[in-house]
Parts: C-alpha cells; sequence; structure tokens
C-alpha cells in the first residue's frame, strides 16, 4: 500500500523525543534516500506496527559489532515509511524515506521487543531542507563509479546512473556501494554534501587502486 500523500516534509518540531530503530551493520540511510526493506522477525513486525500509528518515522542505525544488543554508533538516520505491503505469509515490505540524521543520546531500557534510542536531532537540522546544491566534479566521479561497479561486477543500468541528478546519485551510490560499516558511517556523518562526495571518490580511489595491486601481485 503507497499512500501518494506522505511527503518527506517534516517540521523540526514534529520529531519524536524517542524513536524505534533497526541496527544493521553495514546499511545505511540517507537523508532523500529511499531504503527498501524486507520484514520479518516479530519484533520488527511489532516495530512497523508500532509506528505505523505514530508518524510512521523509524530510525536506522549502525551497530558497532556483529552480535546481538552491540552498542549502536552515535549516529543514524530517521526515515519515514512512504511504502508500505504486507505479504501472504505475513512479512512486511517497505521503504523508508529519509528525514534526517541524528545523534543517539542514550538507549532506554528496553521496555518493548525492539529497540529505541532518544535522539539529538539539532546538529543535523538542516537535513530538513532540500539537498546542499554543491556542486561535484561529476565527471571524476562517474568516472570512479563505472571502474568500481565493473571491477566489483556491480549490475547496474548505467544511463540511469549517468542521469541521475547530484542529490540522488551521490546517497544512493552510498548505500549500494559494499564499503566497510566504518567507511559507510564516516560516509554518513559527513558535515556537508561537497564533504560526502569528496569522501566517496577517495574511498572509490581507494578501493581501485587496492585492487590494482591485487592484480598485479597475481601476475607475479
Amino acid at each position: 500500500m503507497t499512500d501518494p500523500f506522505i511527503t518527506n516534509k517534516t517540521h523540526p518540531s514534529s520529531l519524536p523525543e524517542t524513536l524505534p530503530v533497526f541496527p544493521m551493520a553495514g546499511v545505511v540511510l540517507l537523508p532523500h534516500a529511499r531504503l527498501p526493506l524486507t520484514i520479518y522477525e516479530p519484533r520488527y513486525i511489532a516495530m512497523i506496527d508500532d509506528a505505523l500509528g505514530r508518524g510512521r518515522l523509524v530510525g536506522v542505525v549502525q551497530p558497532t559489532a556483529d552480535r546481538e544488543n552491540s552498542p549502536l554508533y552515535s549516529v543514524g538516520c530517521a526515515g519515514r515509511i512512504t511504502s508500505f505491503n504486507e505479504t501472504d505469509d505475513g512479512h512486511m515490505m517497505i521503504i523508508l524515506t529519509g528525514v534526517c540524521r541524528f545523534r543517539v543520546d542514550k538507549e532506554p531500557h528496553a521496555s518493548r521487543l525492539y529497540r529505541t534510542v532518544v535522539p539529538d536531532w539539532q546538529p543535523y537540522l538542516t537535513d530538513l531542507g532540500e539537498n546542499d546544491p554543491a556542486h561535484i566534479d561529476r565527471d571524476r566521479m562517474l568516472g570512479l563509479l563505472q571502474s568500481y561497479f565493473s571491477r566489483n561486477s556491480i549490475s547496474v543500468e548505467w544511463s540511469v546512473v549517468k542521469n541521475a541528478p547530484d542529490a540522488v546519485l551521490l546517497p544512493t551510490v552510498i548505500m549500494i556501494c559494499p564499503f566497510e560499516p566504518n567507511e559507510k558511517q564516516a560516509l554518513l556523518e559527513a558535515k556537508s554534501f561537497a564533504e560526502q562526495a569528496q569522501m566517496l571518490m577517495t574511498l572509490l580511489e581507494m578501493a581501485a587502486a587496492q585492487q590494482s595491486v591485487g592484480d598485479t601481485d597475481l601476475k607475479h
């Protein structure tokens, strides 16, 4: 069920004081970007049920280790449920559209099946506006992406990538590329669109250099 009346416009005063969160290693949500998720664990089905009646906001935060109830990274991003479907077997298929990053102020003692945090929205309220229109070196970015996708056998519709506006291209690439969790976290926490773009291109260049060294080693 997709609701055509849901928008990503959120006023700071409507941001909640507590937020349910998905702790997912290697997954980040960026403001204005879309993250599709399939929900099947009972605790997260309960979380989505609750969120649908409470503003439809859910946080995505990486855990610092791959263990149950591991501490969370200090910054995550809230997304609004902008698409919702329930399958015949009881699974939920949702899309979260990124709204605003937050700093984790604290994580209260669990009173529900799922984890919640007290978010500090203040450092990231600029996320509620339009994406920073800062210029990025698009030719360099596209060249690095084409090489990275090819080397990592990532299948994309290149014409779609090539024609995507910067405000769509940058967060989408950050979310789909298989960077290490700490690298994705650094990209998430970047202070500006321009800083995020520069950091992404640096990571792509580092990945290319490492793969080139590996290719050279194999030839000897």
